[in-house]
């Protein structure tokens, strides 16, 4: 079974596993996400490459616009060495941390281009909400 995947962007869940779709520079080797040319030395031969999407919060906000509930921003680190902005699920906005692992979900957002990503223990923060 095969199914196209977007060079730039989340990957669609197969057989239920999600992913994120990254570019890896065939020049330098660089990783890179949702980029046209590499950000290093601006080569626009890029491999897509599928990436398990497990990841580590560095950076946490909780935005309040454009819409009447409060929602995560957060900024995500993945180990092929590049960070991207996403929104993170499976606790209240508030009680997404630095330093939570996280995950991408199977469904996220394509109509709107969203990438988001879940708490990979969500029974961790219960106790708080």
């Amino acid at each position: 079974m095969s199914h196209s995947v977007s060079a730039i962007g989340a990957a669609p869940a197969a057989q239920g596993e999600a992913g994120l779709i990254h570019q890896l520079c065939r020049w330098c080797g660089t990783a890179s996400f949702r980029r046209l040319l590499c950000p290093v030395c601006a080569s626009s031969d890029l491999d897509s490459v599928r990436s398990d999407g497990l990841g580590v919060v560095v950076r946490t906000s909780v935005v309040h616009r454009y819409t009447e509930a409060a929602r995560n921003e957060s900024l995500v680190r993945l180990p092929e060495g590049f960070v991207f902005r996403c929104r993170v699920v499976g606790a209240a906005p508030h009680l997404v941390h630095v330093g939570a692992r996280v995950r991408p979900v199977a469904e996220g957002a394509p109509e709107t281009g969203e990438i988001v990503l879940e708490l990979c223990d969500p029974g961790a923060y219960a106790e708080w909400r």
